[in-house]
């Protein structure tokens, strides 16, 4: 009797914990019945935001230096946001002369001089506003990182100032894969890491194209991004689910362009060589 009694108390244990608990790792499966409310996880249900469980994407070869800034060369047409001579294409947040260390060149390496992120100053804003675009950026971290993690090196290029690629030191650093260099932050890690040392630079291009609202607010059609990130494309027309950062957040209907921003995450990252194209609207 006793035996039976063990059995069935085990049977019911089992049961209540089947439906009661969650199985491991069942966060990181597709959508479950009433696991799309959570404001953690992203739109497919898949993986937590900034989920240390998320795989890192594998080293991929960036491009030889000398191909990298040969291709790097702003196109006729394009507007100058940053060439190394003056920050007039800018503004802080707060009306004012931007707070940011501007450096000339000094020498041939330079490549035009740069501008270096003053740490609690707050973002550098584009003085003119863009909506779809293709965007060249170049930036550097220093070599030793100032910390580990999201401290190593930390900043962001920020499209319509709410849709970020992430800019981070990714050597020897530690940290969750939607949060490394090259990935759309929060939402999709790059598909191969394509970093360069710290210590040397690195070169984005990134093509954009904004979301669509209708009169209502309601959104039409979402906004997608690619990257190539030293020469390696890391992101491919990845459709954003709205506004990124360390939750779900969604769209929110928005004007058809907005300023640029580069962030100040309280760490010192240069930037140099910022140039952009405004492309049409692709058709709906």
């Amino acid at each position: 009797m006793r035996a039976i009694a063990k059995t069935f108390y085990l049977s019911l244990c089992a049961i209540v914990v089947t439906l009661g608990l969650p199985s491991r790792g069942a966060a990181d499966n597709p959508n479950m019945p009433g696991n799309n409310s959570d404001p953690k996880l992203t739109a497919d249900g898949k993986w937590k935001v900034n989920d240390s469980a998320r795989p890192r994407p594998p080293k991929a070869e960036p491009k030889p230096e000398a191909e990298l800034a040969a291709a790097s060369r702003p196109p006729q047409g394009a507007i100058i946001l940053f060439d190394g001579s003056n920050l007039d294409a800018w503004k802080a947040p707060a009306p004012g002369k931007a707070p940011w260390t501007l450096q000339r060149a000094l020498r041939p390496d330079d490549a035009g001089g740069w501008v270096e992120s003053v740490p609690g100053a707050g973002g550098l804003v584009s003085a003119q506003a863009f909506g779809s675009c293709r965007l060249h950026v170049e930036w550097w971290v220093p070599d030793p990182p100032p910390g580990t993690r999201q401290n190593a090196s930390n900043s962001g290029i920020f499209l319509m100032g709410q849709y970020e690629v992430q800019v981070l030191d990714n050597t020897r650093n530690d940290t969750y894969a939607d949060g490394i260099a090259g990935a759309v932050y929060g939402q999709n890690p790059p598909s191969a890491d394509a970093s360069r040392p710290s210590g040397q630079w690195q070169y984005y291009d990134i093509e954009f194209q904004r979301p669509h609202f209708n009169s209502e607010g309601k959104l039409t059609r979402p906004a997608t991004l690619s990257v190539t990130f030293n020469g390696v494309r890391v992101q491919d027309n990845f459709r954003l689910e709205g506004a990124t950062g360390t939750r779900r957040n969604g769209y929110k209907p928005h004007a058809d362009a907005l300023p640029l921003m580069l962030q100040d995450h309280k760490c010192k990252v240069r930037f140099r060589n910022i140039w952009v194209v405004p492309v049409p609207d692709q058709p709906l």
